[in-house]
């Protein structure tokens, strides 16, 4: 893994956000959108030169170099990183991309960082998905739980980089919470749930993202596509190791 320091950045005590890629492109959704929303500028960023796959577009394919973006809004208040496509493909190059984004937050001073990605479910929510939450402490779950976000249900596993990234952060004693979107289909790209993400990421940082009506409509396309017949799977849209619940 390559680290590029593009150039210094005036950021003090930021909130992190922090997604890549996972089921139905949430947390890319997500983290595309507050990038262009916020108009945040690129001030680092780290590459893993040998990405394993190709996508196949349907009889021509498209090859590019893995690479994730650090960009800070203009107040310095909030430092967002991932989105884009893939993940990493090999446990050394996950606990190596974490551990960078743990120490650049421990650098800056964060105050907490928020994962964001996809809880698989089979409840019928219509058109209004719901974003459910863990957080590092159980303090802290119960702090936002006040807030009117609902924890996630029982036990499981929280895979790919949503779930090392917050156990990276409890072993530094940064506070962490993962927030996740319900999706019913993670083999579409689910821009309701991402909006869903981003009305609880409004509440819980006093941010406020312009322009989600777009979600709405991209959601709507996606939907006319998929109960027509047109719509072809993407295959980036159910990562190995998505990082989903």
């Amino acid at each position: 893994m390559k680290a590029v320091r593009v150039k210094d950045a005036p950021i003090r005590k930021p909130v992190v956000i922090a997604a890549m890629q996972d089921m139905g492109n949430v947390g890319s959704i997500a983290i595309d959108f507050i990038n262009k929303s916020l108009d945040t500028q690129l001030f680092r960023y780290v590459s893993i030169p040998f990405p394993n796959y190709v996508i196949d577009n349907g009889g021509y394919i498209d090859f590019e170099r893995e690479k994730w973006e650090y960009r800070y809004g203009s107040d310095g208040a909030v430092v967002v990183f991932g989105g884009g496509i893939g993940q990493p493909q090999t446990n050394q190059e996950l606990y190596d991309l974490c551990g960078d984004v743990i120490d650049m937050a421990m650098e800056y001073g964060a105050q907490l960082i928020y994962t964001l990605g996809a809880f698989h479910t089979t409840r019928d929510y219509g058109k209004s998905p719901k974003t459910l939450m863990t957080a590092t402490t159980q303090a802290l779950s119960e702090q936002i739980q006040k807030l009117g976000v609902d924890p996630t249900p029982g036990s499981s596993l929280i895979t790919g980089f949503n779930g090392l990234i917050l156990g990276l952060a409890k072993e530094r004693g940064l506070p962490g919470v993962g927030l996740y979107a319900e999706i019913d289909n993670p083999q579409v790209p689910q821009f309701r749930s991402a909006k869903s993400l981003l009305l609880t990421l409004e509440k819980l940082t006093y941010q406020k993202f312009r322009g989600m009506d777009e979600l709405d409509d991209l959601a709507a396309r996606v939907e006319s596509e998929v109960e027509s017949g047109l719509w072809r799977d993407d295959p980036t849209t159910a990562a190995t190791g998505g990082g989903g619940v």
